[in-house]
């Protein structure tokens, strides 16, 4: 059959992120022909070429439309509306699909392909990364009643015209669940992680980039991923700088890039090799900066919308055996409090932040016995491959199903 992808921001395992879709995509296209309808945005942020762009057998269908992080509300919203236009354009002239699979965030991805799906007259699967607009409204960067209540009229609506939805974590599911949508068509597949470039983080690996930073007899911490607005970089900052100024043995690594970078880098300046921007790592080499820490943190502001998320850096970090301090109070609290596998430290409190990570730092045996739990979690439920493959039985299962008119 033939399955059409809308997804605005395309990555691969070269560039500094944490390419999902890259992976399932992979997966489908075995069996499938796969058409994906994307950006080259990320196109120039790869570090390494050791992957093709696209996997091998996927059809792409390029729009150059430009987007990067540091973007203000309004140059994000200019490129959301021409991606959406763009798509809706190119959809129409693809061949025809037998199901379509769109993406969001932006919302209006999700949109365009529940437009595109309408004209060809097939079902269609609503992916949801991210719960929009509750995100950006809460962010702040939705200005007026209007358009935020018209934007959640348009949610409501593109749940309802979907055949599936597709959401990425449980509390999404039960947000969704609760505006009513049948819960029969609601199946939560996690954000998950890639088993196979997990394996690269092998002891000698470790070693080697422990021994190339000169981090022997260090106790590493690890910030790794975007510094955002959402993800409560100060307070990361604060409890890094307490907590280097007291444990000389620690050093604090922020792996990534973003809005914050300033704020990391005014910190390491103070803290000369203790607190270390390492700024963006590939995808396949990310592992071994986890498996290298003693703790990885998984920070975001306390904010209800974000205690549904689901982040990619948690599978990381579990997945090579590294246990994690979340301060989100939702499904992620649970999930290491749990399965033993983390810690949790509320959000904008750098002082508990500092405590809880001494704590940690201070018992090696309890902190090995945690990553030895996280990592038989991730072998058993966050496999990728295996969260591709219900992927693929989800599309294929729709694909089966009726046209209806869409209120789109």
């Amino acid at each position: 059959m033939h399955i059409a992808v809308f997804s605005q921001y395309h990555t691969s395992p070269d560039c500094p992120a944490t390419s999902r879709h890259y992976t399932l995509l992979a997966e489908l296209a075995k069996h499938h022909r796969v058409t994906l309808l994307t950006t080259p945005a990320w196109r120039t942020q790869q570090l390494t070429h050791e992957f093709p762009w696209v996997p091998p057998g996927v059809e792409l269908c390029e729009a150059a439309i430009p987007y990067e992080n540091k973007m203000g509300p309004a140059r994000r919203a200019l490129a959301f509306a021409q991606y959406a236009a763009w798509a809706m354009r190119a959809g129409r002239h693809i061949a025809r699909p037998d199901v379509i699979w769109g993406i969001s965030t932006p919302l209006t991805a999700a949109w365009a392909a529940a437009r595109v799906a309408r004209g060809w007259r097939v079902p269609w699967v609503f992916e949801v990364q991210d719960l929009w607009p509750s995100f950006p409204v809460a962010m702040g960067v939705v200005p007026g009643k209007l358009l935020q209540q018209q934007l959640f009229r348009l949610e409501k609506r593109l749940y309802e015209s979907a055949a599936h939805i597709v959401p990425l974590s449980p509390d999404m599911s039960r947000y969704i669940a609760g505006l009513g949508i049948s819960a029969s068509k609601i199946t939560t597949l996690l954000n998950g992680t890639d088993l196979d470039l997990a394996a690269r983080a092998t002891p000698a690996a470790v070693a080697e980039l422990r021994r190339a930073h000169g981090l022997e007899g260090q106790q590493v911490v690890l910030y790794a991923g975007t510094f955002g607005r959402a993800n409560d970089m100060p307070t990361v900052v604060a409890a890094a700088e307490a907590l280097v100024a007291a444990e000389p043995a620690v050093t604090f690594l922020f792996l990534g890039h973003g809005y914050y970078a300033p704020l990391v880098e005014a910190a390491a300046a103070r803290w000369p090799g203790r607190i270390r921007l390492v700024g963006g790592q590939p995808r396949h080499a990310v592992f071994s900066w986890f498996a290298l820490a003693e703790i990885a943190l998984v920070s975001f502001l306390n904010l209800p919308v974000l205690d549904t998320n689901s982040p990619a850096k948690l599978y990381d970090a579990l997945a090579v055996g590294t246990p994690v301090i979340v301060t989100n109070q939702g499904w992620t609290k649970a999930l290491v409090e749990q399965h033993g596998c983390g810690w949790y430290a509320p959000a904008g409190q750098a002082e508990a932040l500092a405590a809880q990570l001494r704590v940690v730092l201070a018992d090696p045996a309890g902190r090995a016995a945690a990553g030895r739990r996280g990592q038989a979690l991730a072998q058993a439920e966050f496999n990728r491959l295996a969260i591709a493959r219900q992927m693929q039985e989800i599309l294929e299962q729709t694909a089966k199903k009726l046209f209806y008119s869409s209120v789109i």
